[in-house]
């Protein structure tokens, strides 16, 4: 009989205890699950930011469209300056407000939307040319302020660091639990099979053969408590996304992403991997090898 199939056949007699050992499993996969979720639109939204080569140009109340076009005419002969595109008080509010219906953007007074210019920047130098815009332009009497989203992909870099070292420390807690429940699980299931493994034993089994089933085992509530945490999660984000505002996205630019399959694949990798690895060095102190 194959390892598989001693598996399998030791598997249906004590469901239970796998099934609550895969639950835990879950659970513990489910933390670290959610937190590269995190982790991957933080960095999304990082590098949207980032790569915007965009800068926001907004005019003091009052100013005339004469002021505007002049400015935008320098602009445009500024090298890097692909696009320049003027837009009034009125258009900002219908672009923001119109994106969602919301009453509430929709009651914003009208000195929350000042008349700007919306530079796009193309190169290798484009951040360079942002720099130069930004101090430049912020010596003009009809400039209010120059936004190039600098600071906010900073600070967004600073919220990725965090959170990868969350994730890491999250990764750390997922291993000793992964390794705790899956041997403790195998030194159970290796009890109630005593007199199995003590016959295998004296027929001339070697330790390696009566090993492997168990090992398998253990893989197999590693990669299934893995997978049953990211379909949890992706339920979840389904739910949660479905209700993400449309207005939100326009702000921030970018829309909720679920983990890359790679990412997915990886995680029931390591939970077959880390499952094998349990089972084996629990099984290593209670046979002889």
């Amino acid at each position: 009989m194959s390892p598989m199939e001693r598996a399998w056949r030791g598997t249906k007699n004590d469901w239970r205890l796998h099934v609550l050992s895969v639950f835990s499993v879950a659970v513990a996969f489910v933390c670290l699950a959610a937190a590269l979720l995190i982790v991957v639109n933080v960095d999304q939204m990082r590098e949207r930011w980032a790569s915007t080569g965009r800068a926001s140009v907004y005019l003091k109340a009052g100013s005339t469209r004469e002021q505007a076009n002049a400015i935008e005419k320098a602009l445009r002969a500024t090298e890097g300056v692909v696009d320049v595109r003027f837009i009034s008080s009125d258009d900002a509010r219908r672009e923001l407000a119109g994106a969602g219906q919301d009453p509430v953007l929709s009651a914003i007074p009208d000195d929350a939307f000042p008349p700007s210019l919306e530079v796009l920047v193309r190169g290798e130098g484009a951040n360079a040319t942002l720099e130069r815009l930004e101090t430049g332009l912020g010596t003009l009497a009809e400039i209010e302020g120059v936004e190039t989203y600098a600071s906010l992909s900073d600070r967004l870099g600073a919220l990725l660091a965090g959170g990868v070292s969350a994730s890491l420390l999250l990764a750390a807690v997922v291993l000793a639990a992964v390794v705790s429940v899956v041997s403790s699980t195998i030194r159970l299931t290796l009890q109630r099979r005593r007199i199995e493994v003590e016959v295998l034993k004296l027929v001339g089994a070697t330790d390696s053969y009566v090993r492997r089933p168990f090992v398998v085992e253990g893989a197999a509530q590693g990669a299934i408590g893995a997978a049953l945490a990211i379909a949890l999660l992706a339920v979840l984000f389904s739910i949660v996304s479905s209700h993400f505002d449309s207005s939100l996205a326009v702000l921030l630019g970018v829309s909720p992403a679920f983990l890359p399959w790679s990412w997915t694949l990886l995680l029931v990798v390591s939970g077959a991997a880390l499952g094998a690895l349990a089972a084996l060095g629990s099984l290593r102190r209670l046979l002889v090898v």
